[in-house]
């Protein structure tokens, strides 16, 4: 069903990225402990730099909404291709380390397969900068989630927001729920909770179902080599 999931997922990252640059965290527990308190400074959308790790369905509607935001958005991936004009530019992957020290956002929208297991590994967290922030909506696997979690208690990144972690759900006592500066969603950014989503998994299946009656190629299938 990839094509259906970008626009939830994209608005779900545009949230949650502004809630991350305008403190919401901070103010949370502030007025749930009923305190007026003023963080500054904030950060917008504006004028940053967001780098794309996953240039697909999620990964171009993603593109699209920030750049309209004003910020500049390089993509990474496999090929290093990409005709959405939404981005910049658009890197292979053994570059990722060359950008991930200019970015202000890193968004991860990657699969689950091998390639993808511990991409985000210790060495590439120490080389985001201490104003950086992390948005994971593809899988936990691709991040080293102890080396996170003490970037983030000692304040080495700015914050994240992950919706997806290992193992979910996640224990009750793991040290994830009490870092500083982290938003936690429980696999919610898709799903089929708007109704959009359903209409166009819907639609897909339909046009397959069509395709398939009339024997034709289907469009929408899991390539097994590539584990999506």
């Amino acid at each position: 069903s990839s094509g259906a999931y970008g626009p939830t997922i994209s608005e779900h990252i545009t949230m949650v990225l502004l809630m991350l640059l305008r403190r919401m965290p901070e103010y949370s527990a502030d007025l749930a402990q009923r305190k007026w308190t003023f963080h500054t400074p904030i950060r917008g959308i504006h004028g940053s730099h967001v780098v794309m790790l996953g240039t697909g369905d999620i990964g171009r509607n993603t593109a699209r909404r920030l750049k309209d935001l004003g910020a500049s958005v390089t993509g990474v991936c496999r090929s290093g291709r990409s005709d959405e004009p939404a981005f910049d530019k658009v890197l292979p992957i053994d570059q990722l380390d060359s950008v991930l020290p200019q970015a202000d956002v890193l968004i991860m929208a990657l699969p689950a397969t091998a390639s993808t297991e511990g991409i985000l590994s210790r060495e590439r967290i120490a080389l985001l900068g201490s104003d950086a922030y992390l948005i994971n909506v593809g899988r936990g696997s691709a991040i080293d989630q102890d080396a996170l979690v003490e970037a983030l208690q000692s304040h080495r990144i700015a914050g994240a927001s992950l919706d997806v972690m290992v193992p979910e759900p996640l224990p009750t006592d793991h040290p994830l729920w009490d870092c500083p500066n982290a938003l936690l969603t429980p696999h919610i950014s898709g799903n089929m909770s708007l109704g959009l989503t359903c209409d166009l998994a819907v639609n897909m299946f339909c046009e397959d179902l069509r395709r398939y009656a009339e024997g034709q190629p289907l469009r929408h299938q899991v390539d097994r080599r590539r584990g999506y």
